[in-house]
Order: structure tokens, then sequence, then C-alpha cells
């Protein structure tokens, strides 16, 4: 993408009433008018609360938003000249219950309260494969941790990806954490019977890119008890 087409993309985010992009010192500062708040300042209602970490161009949030009218959407995504067209296709189709976060993962729990959130989506992340750069994979420990303050008691936390390595990480994971509770594991959706429908029946860019590619795509889900 060039920088003028992500400087346009920057502007427009600026003007869009479905994007929220607060100031790292404010959330650091604890100065985050909407913390605890999300469903009072932001959607008008009392709807459960489910986010999509690392929401890239948004289509997962987005179609789970349409699919789910009674639920309220958060994208959550660091770049938000990416996050700009889920933005913008939601406002054009007038789907009201889905915004976007323009923050670091790791300020996750400086942007919600305590179990504000009911549910948690992760799609595609970064496996970060490597060793050194384990402390980067939004799905380790001290990532999970974050989650659980935010979550509900036995709010589900969902991961799809094309990394057999990550679902198997995450496996390994649940397992030897008390407080996570395996519920489901799938490590080829695609080509298994009972695979869940919001799972197969919504697939981003990239996924798709995926599948020509005849990738496996996994997941897996799992109930946070606290």
């Amino acid at each position: 993408m060039g920088s003028k087409n992500k400087l346009r993309r920057f502007t427009e985010n600026l003007t869009f009433k479905n994007v929220i992009q607060p100031k790292r010192d404010d959330l650091v500062n604890n100065n985050f008018p909407q913390k605890g708040k999300w469903n009072k300042l932001i959607f008008k209602n009392n709807n459960p609360i489910i986010l999509e970490l690392g929401c890239g161009k948004g289509e997962y949030s987005v179609a789970l938003a349409k699919a789910n009218p009674n639920k309220n959407f958060i994208g959550v995504d660091i770049k938000g000249a990416r996050f700009w067209q889920g933005a913008k296709n939601s406002i054009e189709n007038n789907i009201d219950n889905v915004v976007f976060l323009r923050t670091q993962i790791e300020l996750i729990d400086k942007v919600f309260e305590d179990n504000e959130v009911s549910e948690i989506w992760i799609t595609f992340p970064d496996p970060q494969i490597k060793l050194k750069r384990e402390k980067h994979r939004i799905v380790n420990l001290k990532f999970i941790e974050s989650y659980k303050k935010i979550i509900i008691d036995k709010g589900i936390i969902n991961l799809k990806t094309d990394s057999e390595f990550l679902h198997g990480y995450m496996l390994g994971l649940i397992r030897s954490t008390e407080y996570l509770e395996l519920i489901y594991s799938n490590h080829d959706i695609y080509n298994s019977s009972g695979s869940p429908k919001n799972v197969t029946e919504i697939k981003t860019f990239y996924e798709k890119k995926f599948l020509e590619y005849n990738k496996l795509i996994t997941f897996i889900n799992f109930r946070v008890n606290k």
C-alpha cells in the first residue's frame, strides 16, 4: 500500500463514527473514558461485547456483527489503514453494532474494565514461531492473563489460524493452565464434519489465499474459568 493511500485512509478514519483511536499515553495513565462504559457511551445498549484481536481488514468483525445484531463487536488492531476497509463497509451497510479500536493489544486491560467482555476472537495472528519471538505471540500466557482480566467468568476465546504450530502451542497451553478449559479443537475445519458455522462460513481475504494453496485451517476454542 502506497504512502498516499495510507494517509488517505488515516484521514478518513478520523471522520468515521465507528473508529476510536486513543492516545497511548492516555491509556497508560488510565485516562480513557470508554473503559467500563463501552455499552453506555458507544453502543447505547446492554448487549454482550465481543472482541476480535488483530482484526486486520475487519472482515470477521463485520461479518459476525451482521449475523448477530444482538451483540456488540469491537475489532482491535494497531494498523488503522487495514481496518479502514471494515469500518467503511460497516458504515455503508448500516451495521451499527461494530466499531474499530486502534491500539496495541498489550494495552487491552487499559481499554476494558474487568468482566466487560463476553467473548474474544483471534483470527490468523502471526504465529511468531521463533522462541525469541514468543513474547510477541498474542496467545502466550502473558496475553491470556490480560484477556482473563477483561473477560467474564466462563467467557470463551476462539483461535482460528493456518498455523498448525500455533494450534498445537495453544492446545499445550490450555492443558497446562488450570483455569483454561478446552471446548473444541479441529486441525482441518473445511474437511471435517461438524465444524461450527461461524468458523467456516466467514472467510477473510488471507484465509481465501491460504485455501487456494491448500493450507489447512485450524480452529480451537476454550473457556476461561475465573
